[in-house]
């Protein structure tokens, strides 16, 4: 028995399986995804908080998805075990826009495909999504959606609603709250721009407490 005899196993010759060339395009390709990805994400946000680690994700997933399938691709036996590693994993991450989920499921998807291969899917794709988002998801309506809270006198309901007939293009009663002191009105409005006078109309209306105009998300609990 020779040196080479001891460390010859199916493991070595794994590894001499491995075109060199073949890994280093998929990384490069994953890396230029990646930042692709990165870029459409910082472009097409539109809350005002930033979180520059979940745009490094972004990137990360891509590189790590298209490792991950290049091993899983090249042994069948390989495939099983890191399924059952990665069933162990749980994610725990709060997600609080709808579309940072779909630039989630983009990274990943962008990797598997690298991984198994298939380049020109991978760049073509990822070109035509991204061109996708970037025409429709800066699109505005000119009309942005506000909660208006007013605090007042039960005989003031209906010069309210008045008002808010008049300056909202679209309006719906959300919540009526009554008691003896008063009543609070919570009215979803579709106000033009980033306009504000509606609620200084509410204000000086006789028998208006308090008036209040909170940004609104389409999100409402009672």
């Amino acid at each position: 028995m020779t040196f080479n005899d001891i460390f010859k196993s199916s493991f070595l010759e794994q590894v001499e399986s491995f075109a060199p060339l073949d890994m280093v395009i998929a990384l490069v390709l994953a890396l230029a995804l990646g930042l692709f990805i990165l870029l459409i994400y910082r472009k097409t946000f539109t809350g005002v908080m930033y979180s520059a680690s979940f745009g490094l994700s972004l990137m990360a997933l891509t590189l790590i998805t298209t490792l991950v399938i290049m091993a899983v691709t090249s042994n069948v036996v390989l495939s099983l075990g890191m399924v059952g590693a990665l069933s162990i994993v749980r994610f725990r991450a709060a997600i609080k826009e709808p579309l940072d989920i779909a630039f989630l499921f983009w990274a990943i998807a962008a990797g598997i495909v690298l991984g198994a291969g298939l380049l020109p899917l991978a760049v073509f794709g990822s070109l035509f999504i991204g061109v996708i988002l970037l025409a429709f998801a800066n699109r505005r309506s000119g009309y942005t959606p506000y909660l208006l809270v007013v605090t007042c006198g039960n005989e003031s309901e209906q010069p309210v609603m008045q008002a808010v007939q008049q300056e909202a293009k679209k309006y719906q009663l959300k919540s009526k709250t009554v008691s003896p002191d008063g009543m609070e009105l919570t009215v979803e409005v579709r106000l033009p721009g980033d306009s504000s006078q509606l609620v200084n109309e509410a204000a000086v209306l006789p028998g208006v407490r308090s008036a209040v105009l909170v940004s609104y998300n389409g999100e409402y609990m009672s």
